[in-house]
């Protein structure tokens, strides 16, 4: 495996006056970066210590943003009281030179099948992505107002670098092995690293095209969803399926070594030489044309999904044990987008060779900027502090907003609110949540990665039957067979789930506990996909998916004391420690981030209650909304 290395490619600035800036200032601050791909992003490090971090479509509302992101960069600034010329360094989070020249192989050794895919990419990158440093520099000087000899150095990690880093350096732990699995970075789909301290040393790669996370996109794409946004469907999905076609995938599509290494048959995959991720050699395998998007969704697909997942559980499983025998660490961390399958994690947890196990939030391509920048700041011989609980402060490193601030925009929204104290506001909420209303709940800083964690959140009471159904067809406006994940007071997940670690970010799935299950008939037992929806499986219904799994968040008072104190005062009501938790937005919208976006929201749909800060609003108070339902849902493109 090559040596990893931060490329300085700004020239004009010697590392003597780099090295001088440093010394002469008391903070010193790095900018990490991703764009251009999807998920674009920034964070920003000071002293080593995260200060912000944000994506870009949380600012622009346009989800899965890939461009440059100059809100997100602003925002990680103006968090720290600094201009663009404070820095000591930008790090973007991947090489694309190294990139470029990754799909000059692949073309040339598809070829001439190539072609078609060879000029739909090339005037992209002939016009942007091969000149990113020009355009990386060009749009900072913009952005900061200054000139481009005035930009502190632009330098330059690897993409699984970036991962890894992100993976290791804010993890509880002194030492772990490193697993990062993605689609592609350069060459890189899977790579193994050690971290020890402030060390991260490269172990081994798998590299394209031979790629788990695009295997897992190519049934994505098969089943009708959008692949690096459908991927979570297809997860969910697999429950209300038999894993049928497992032999079949394991047969024909994928070598898999007993070590958890693998190879792709080609011949089924089009992403190489085409514009889809499969062809009719697929199509041929699994008896018939991929799904259409929004087409109904039939037993096949359902089987289809259950398979891959089985398989991709088995991959990530013999990886496990390769690399725990390997290393001999008790503790690993993983990143890249495989990382936020949740079920494949929480079997790792459960029968993994590991003691423990850390998962970055931000696993997917957004985490590359906060990875680059711990590259940079690594590359130096350093102390690492390590924190009990991680270093992401519970990935709430977004906007907060004051009292002042929530008060003007809801007041420039027309909104018509009750301002309560803390005293009140708790168990007033409570109440509301206790009548089985869905409440928006904003509050403090808004959650960093994909996940909603209690800043940005759509609550609900779990014990309530139809919460699931009103939620996904009402208030969500997305298909009906996807799960709702609960969050429990970290004190009491033992008493509700098949599990005792925490699971501040919801990235571990667990089994709802034998006691709180609801017994079904022969008869029910023997109902197949979507039938299986219908039916009450516990006393958490809305949470518990159809083979009694729950995607878990753990919430304690450190992290989100506003959250837990909710939590406190409904289960003081109702002696239940557990509620709904779902984004806040609509299907197609990334999360919402200010107050005005949070009404926005509130208006469109068929949420009963908001919450933002100590402001609380009725729908039924409110003036009526003069937006047609189908013009604002034409505004997202479907995920």
């Amino acid at each position: 495996m090559r040596t990893f290395i931060i490329d300085r490619l700004s020239p004009s600035e010697p590392a003597t006056h780099y090295e001088a800036r440093i010394s002469m200032s008391g903070n010193h601050y790095i900018l990490g970066l991703s764009a251009y791909y999807h998920d674009s992003a920034a964070a920003l490090l000071r002293n080593g210590e995260i200060v912000a971090a944000a994506q870009e479509e949380r600012f622009t509302r346009k989800k899965h943003d890939a461009g440059f992101p100059r809100n997100a960069i602003r925002y990680c600034l103006d968090t720290a009281g600094i201009s663009l010329t404070d820095l000591q360094s930008v790090v973007f989070y991947d090489k694309p030179l190294v990139k470029f020249e990754r799909l000059l192989e692949t073309y040339l050794s598809y070829a001439p099948r190539g072609l078609r895919s060879f000029i739909a990419a090339m005037p992209v990158w002939l016009k942007e992505k091969l000149y990113l440093k020009s355009t990386l520099r060009k749009e900072l000087a913009k952005l900061g107002g200054v000139s481009r000899n005035r930009l502190p150095p632009l330098l330059f990690a690897e993409h699984h670098q970036s991962h890894a880093a992100s993976a290791f350096y804010p993890s509880p732990f002194e030492r772990a092995a490193v697993l990062c699995i993605d689609g592609v970075g350069e060459w890189a789909t899977t790579s193994v690293w050690r971290g020890d301290g402030a060390r991260l040393e490269p172990l081994w790669q798998i590299n394209f095209p031979h790629s788990l996370g695009l295997l897992y996109s190519a049934f994505t794409y098969y089943t009708g969803f959008k692949v690096n946004s459908g991927e979570y469907k297809l997860m969910g999905l697999a429950p209300y399926g038999r894993p049928l076609y497992r032999d079949l995938i394991l047969d024909k599509l994928l070598d898999l070594k007993d070590d958890g290494t693998f190879r792709l048959d080609m011949k089924y995959f089009n992403y190489c030489t085409g514009l889809t991720m499969t062809n009719a050699e697929f199509d041929k395998l699994f008896g018939g044309p991929a799904r259409k998007p929004e087409s109904q969704l039939t037993q096949r697909e359902m089987d289809i999904a259950a398979s891959i997942q089985e398989v991709t559980e088995l991959v990530v499983m013999r990886l496990a044990q390769t690399i725990q025998r390997e290393t001999g660490e008790e503790n690993l961390c993983l990143a890249g987008g495989v990382a936020l399958n949740c079920v494949a994690n929480g079997k790792l947890l459960r029968q993994g060779p590991f003691k423990n196990i850390w998962i970055q939030p931000a696993a997917g391509d957004a985490g590359g900027s906060l990875g680059a920048a711990y590259v940079a700041w690594y590359a130096q011989p350093r102390q690492r502090k390590v924190s009990p609980q991680d270093s992401m402060q519970g990935s709430y490193l977004g906007p907060i907003y004051s009292d002042d601030r929530i008060k003007t925009q809801l007041e420039a929204a027309g909104a018509v609110y009750d301002r309560v104290d803390e005293t009140q506001l708790y168990p007033q909420v409570a109440e509301i949540l206790e009548q089985e209303n869905v409440v928006g709940w904003f509050q403090g800083r808004m959650e960093f990665g994909p996940r909603a964690l209690g800043g940005r959140s759509i609550i609900g009471d779990a014990r309530s039957s139809k919460m699931q159904t009103t939620m996904n067809l009402k208030i969500k406006y997305r298909e009906s067979f996807r799960p709702f994940a609960p969050a429990v007071l970290a004190e009491d997940v033992a008493d509700y789930f098949e599990m005792r670690s925490a699971s501040p970010y919801m990235l571990l799935v667990a089994e709802v506990k034998d006691e709180l299950r609801t017994p079904l008939t022969e008869e029910q037992q023997q109902l197949f996909g979507l039938e299986k929806l219908r039916l009450k499986r516990s006393q958490l219904p809305a949470i518990t998916h159809v083979d009694y799994s729950a995607r878990i968040q753990t919430v304690d008072g450190r992290a989100n004391p506003r959250f837990y104190q909710l939590m406190r005062a409904f289960k003081a009501r109702t002696h239940c420690g557990v509620l709904v938790n779902t984004s806040f937005n609509v299907r197609g919208e990334p999360i919402v981030c200010t107050p005005a976006d949070a009404y926005r929201c509130f208006m469109r749909t068929e949420m009963d209650y908001l919450v933002v800060g100590n402001y609380i609003m009725d729908k039924r108070k409110q003036p009526a909304w003069k937006e047609d339902k189908t013009s604002w849902q034409n505004e997202f493109a479907l995920d």
